[in-house]
């Protein structure tokens, strides 16, 4: 999958992943390949995200993650690493 974490300032990250995990408005949720398409508001909190080279961990304050044909957008208000 590919994923794009964007605030309004910069692009935070950009590249393939293997799993998402996003910390949603109703609960955390974790995004796989072939996933469903979504659109869910964003909480404060931790993104994590797993790559071929191990995790990485971004953390939002607030926004919205759209998933479609495996690929993930990030609108966050903010992003610290």
């Amino acid at each position: 999958m590919y994923l794009e974490i964007i605030t309004p300032d910069k692009k935070v990250y950009a590249g393939e992943v293997e799993a998402a995990q996003f910390p949603g408005a109703n609960g955390s949720f974790e995004v796989l390949n072939s996933h469903a398409p979504l659109i869910s508001t964003l909480e404060n909190g931790r993104i994590r995200i797993t790559t071929k080279q191990g995790q990485e961990f971004f953390t939002v304050d607030g926004g919205v993650v759209e998933v479609l044909n495996n690929k993930i957008i990030v609108l966050a208000e903010s992003v610290t690493e």
